[in-house]
């Protein structure tokens, strides 16, 4: 049995989220009573939103897989035994939006590494020894997909506050061979529920912040499973007119999970820029 989720850290992050919520929704209020205007913001004047981002994260990518690995020493740390480094990803993101207060979202970020090193431990993946000075390759490829119905229960012409539920679907592969050790290939995919909030408030017609988190916890019900998820994002967006726009801003998204023989802990954070186009 496998399964994959996504995950970050837990009551500070909430209290965190709770924080940025209660200040968007202030900063919405006073912008809308300073601007004393009843039409959106430009940056709210559409139905359907198109986004290109391109995200450079650095990346912890620790996985085990096989009953082997538990007895003869953990899981294999890819970043640290094939010096993986920050590489750019492009993110495709679409809000389509029915109504004031609805909206529809999907996104997609295809991450891929593909190094080679030679070993400088011996490693065991999936019950396959890799000795020590064995020159060797790893192929890992990680597809995030998110799609979900977000409600806006606050809704302001200068911002909003909202709920977000959404199905994650994830899928990760990891492929290590070496000269005269053969290869062994580790694969884990399902779709995950998961459920948030998000604000965004308008310091600026022109000008937006917003943050969002969403989350799925499963309490190990057994010492062989358990699993998180946790997503967060935070990003500014500045509109150049209604229908153009350019965004930057920082995604965390963070995987521990354990299942039987699989276990791992996986993480993509760093910084991002891009743009939108609004119609």
């Amino acid at each position: 049995m496998r399964l994959w989720v996504v995950a970050d850290s837990g009551n500070m992050r909430s209290r965190s989220m709770l924080f940025v919520l209660c200040a968007c929704l202030l900063l919405a209020r006073r912008a809308e009573a300073q601007f004393g205007v009843s039409d959106p913001a430009p940056g709210e004047d559409y139905v359907v939103e198109l986004g290109l981002m391109f995200w450079q994260p650095t990346p912890t990518l620790l996985i085990q897989t096989g009953a082997l690995t538990r007895i003869t020493g953990g899981e294999v740390d890819f970043v640290q035994e094939f010096g993986i480094e920050d590489k750019r990803f492009n993110e495709f993101r679409i809000v389509a939006r029915p109504g004031r207060k609805h909206k529809i979202r999907f996104s997609r970020v295809a991450v891929r590494y593909d190094e080679e090193a030679v070993l400088q431990r011996t490693v065991t993946f999936g019950g396959r020894t890799f000795n020590i000075g064995a020159p060797a390759t790893a192929d890992l490829k990680w597809d995030l997909y998110r799609i979900g119905y977000e409600w806006d229960f606050v809704a302001r012409d200068r911002g909003f506050v909202g709920v977000i539920a959404e199905l994650k679907h994830n899928k990760v592969s990891a492929d290590l061979a070496a000269a005269g050790f053969g290869s062994e290939f580790y694969e884990a995919t399902a779709p995950v529920p998961a459920i948030g909030v998000i604000g965004r408030a308008y310091p600026h017609p022109a000008l937006s912040l917003t943050a969002e988190f969403t989350g799925f916890k499963l309490p190990g019900t057994t010492e062989e499973f358990e699993a998180k998820l946790f997503d967060f994002d935070i990003y500014g967006t500045v509109s150049i007119g209604r229908h153009v726009g350019i965004q930057g801003g920082y995604r965390s998204v963070v995987a521990e999970y354990l299942v039987d023989d699989d276990a791992g802990d996986l993480k993509l954070k760093g910084l991002y820029f891009g743009g939108l186009v609004r119609f």
